[in-house]
């Protein structure tokens, strides 16, 4: 009941990609017609070629000569070709679009998905819907949509022309029918279990090399390469195995056609030899007989040998809906209150969350945030630091109480102004495979290349970019693999300030930043977000201390807040991490080392 529900869902679905090409299809479909009548006329010429003529002996009949008949038989050759490339070409065009029309879909469906889908789908997994499963429905529409009626119409009509000639040869041709339905039946049956596996090890297959080529430098570090090829080879294994069965049985199916069909070719010359039920037919009916059988198999043998293609299509067509129909982690980056200006004033109203609906990370926080004040976030690991800021960025919504940005509770805000006017870096910035200066423009036109040359003075990042063969217009290698953490974090930073954000969110952003070039950086920190909300995240401890307020974090509370002079004198938990920070320090640098940290020395 569950197979049938889900297979009448997907039929639905296929219906719906269908409906847009509905014109195309009728036409292509109306010259498939015409081209099948040709290839049943075609036999027709021949038999009276044999019968009126060559048997005969005689050149001419009733004013038609032989060499009419052959011209007419070129004809319908040349016209029949020329209207089957119109119609493959006319697929291949529908099936192109198809590709294009689905790939920007589900692209831009990826693109307006909120961080909680992301979080529980894999990018191997969205890469092979996008890749693999579109290219699936893409040969369904080139190989089957309009084959599959031009076949059945052929099947028709050759059934029609049989029968008109000799109801005793066509019945005693339809005997292996029935043979032909049940071997079909049996065999495709097993074949649709098998490919629906098969889809499921390429998925496994696919999202396993993505991962393990993205993350090639984890697995060096660890020394699990022989583990990954062991991985690998199970999975690569399991694929063949599926493909090697279905493979057999793909073959087996059209070898029980051939013997079928020439079978049925047989049973048509014994007939007429024997005289069996009275059948006596000439030469050329013989040939129009035996030809029919054999382009009858063709169209057949089509529709079995695209069982595949269906099939493939119809998990595809699931798997690529199982996506699309996700409507509710749709983003609406055009609903709310659109801000031209934001002055950076946040607030958090007895703010509760949780990712799982079930285990708070934030339990009743409260806190405020002026117009250009500089805070930091401190806390051990999962105290909830990094969930505020993603918050404040709405990338995910709250369960209990308010977040305030100018006095605006935050789910009024227009998503897109909203996140234009915060900019944030994180410890591992991406670097796209592109241009250092798209790299920093990231498609928005309206920054000028002087602009993104004063991002990249702003950055410390000068000396870095001249140094390139390109400049600027170098080309980045994937994830930036060609520059060191170091570098993609001074890029970090020249994108956020070439954007120019209201609200500054800094995630342990100067960690792989030596100390002097880090305090060139927060010298342009400070001079750009004089007048702008700072937030920070950082281990180094040291690194915050002249913020304007710490908010201490233990547990998903909020424990403690003030200036770093202020903690200190009460001697609480976060005193405690400072001290502990500092003697952590102290054991790796000896008793006798020195450490600065801006203008800290420790």
């Amino acid at each position: 009941m569950k197979g049938k529900k889900q297979r009448d869902k997907t039929i639905k679905q296929m219906a719906e990609m269908i409906r847009p090409y509905l014109k195309i299809i009728v036409i292509v479909t109306l010259i498939s017609f015409m081209v099948n009548i040709g290839e049943i006329v075609k036999p027709y010429f021949i038999k009276v070629a044999i019968d009126d003529y060559m048997s005969k002996g005689i050149w001419e009949n009733a004013g038609i000569t032989i060499g009419m008949i052959g011209a007419a038989y070129l004809a319908i050759v040349v016209i029949g070709n020329i209207l089957n490339f119109i119609a493959d070409t006319t697929t291949n065009m529908m099936g192109e679009n198809v590709v294009y029309n689905l790939r920007n879909k589900l692209y831009q469906f990826i693109q307006f998905a909120n961080i909680p889908f992301h979080d529980k789908t894999s990018a191997g997994k969205l890469f092979v819907r996008t890749t693999n499963d579109v290219e699936d429905i893409s040969t369904f529409f080139k190989e089957v949509v309009t084959e599959y009626l031009k076949d059945v119409i052929l099947i028709v009509v050759i059934l029609a022309m049989m029968l008109y000639m000799s109801i005793q040869m066509s019945l005693l041709s339809f005997i292996i029918v029935p043979f032909i339905v049940v071997s079909s039946i049996v065999i495709t049956t097993i074949l649709k279990k098998i490919y629906e596996k098969s889809k499921v090890i390429r998925t496994n297959v696919n999202t396993f090399l993505a991962e393990s080529i993205y993350g090639i430098k984890i697995i060096k570090i660890f020394n699990r390469q022989k583990e990954k090829q062991a991985e690998c080879e199970e999975l690569n294994k399991q694929f063949r195995d599926s493909k090697l069965m279905a493979g057999i049985l793909e073959g087996l199916l059209p070898a029980i056609m051939i013997i079928l069909e020439n079978l049925g070719i047989s049973l048509i010359i014994w007939a007429s030899m024997e005289h069996w039920l009275g059948i006596h037919l000439e030469v050329g009916v013989i040939f129009m007989f035996v030809t029919y059988i054999k382009k009858i198999f063709e169209p057949i043998n089509n529709i079995i040998e695209n069982i595949e293609v269906v099939q493939e299509a119809m998990v595809s067509v699931n798997r690529i809906y199982e996506i699309l129909d996700q409507t509710p982690y749709q983003e609406d980056l055009e609903k709310g209150r659109k801000l031209d200006k934001i002055e950076g004033r946040i607030e958090f109203k007895h703010v509760w969350f949780s990712y799982d609906n079930e285990n708070w990370i934030l339990k009743d926080v409260s806190f405020v945030i002026e117009p250009g004040q500089s805070i930091a976030l401190v806390g051990k690991t999962g105290s909830g630091k990094t969930t505020i800021t993603n918050l404040i960025n709405r990338f995910y919504e709250i369960q209990k109480g308010e977040i305030l940005i100018d006095g605006v509770n935050i789910q009024e805000i227009n998503i897109r102004s909203l996140r234009k006017k915060i900019g944030i870096i994180l410890q591992d910035p991406f670097i796209f495979a592109t241009d250092i200066r798209e790299n920093i423009r990231l498609g928005d036109t309206n920054i000028s290349d002087e602009q993104v040359y004063e991002a990249i003075r702003l950055s410390s990042a000068e000396e870095f970019v001249n140094s390139l063969p390109n400049g600027m217009y170098e080309v980045a290698k994937e994830r930036g693999t060609s520059y060191s953490a170091g570098e993609k974090q001074l890029l970090a930073f020249a994108r956020i300030f070439a954007h120019n954000p209201s609200i500054f969110i800094l995630d342990e952003a100067t960690a792989n930043i030596d100390t002097t070039t880090e305090k060139l950086i927060q010298k342009s920190i400070d001079k750009i977000s004089a007048q702008k909300t700072s937030i920070f995240i950082a281990h180094r401890l040291a690194t915050i201390v002249n913020v304007d307020k710490i908010i201490v974090l233990n547990k998903g509370e909020i424990v403690e807040s003030g200036s770093h002079n202020e903690l200190m004198q009460t001697g609480g938990y976060y005193s405690q991490l400072y001290n502990s920070y500092y003697e952590s320090l102290t054991r790796i640098m000896g008793s006798s080392g020195t450490v600065l940290f801006g203008d800290v020395t420790i």
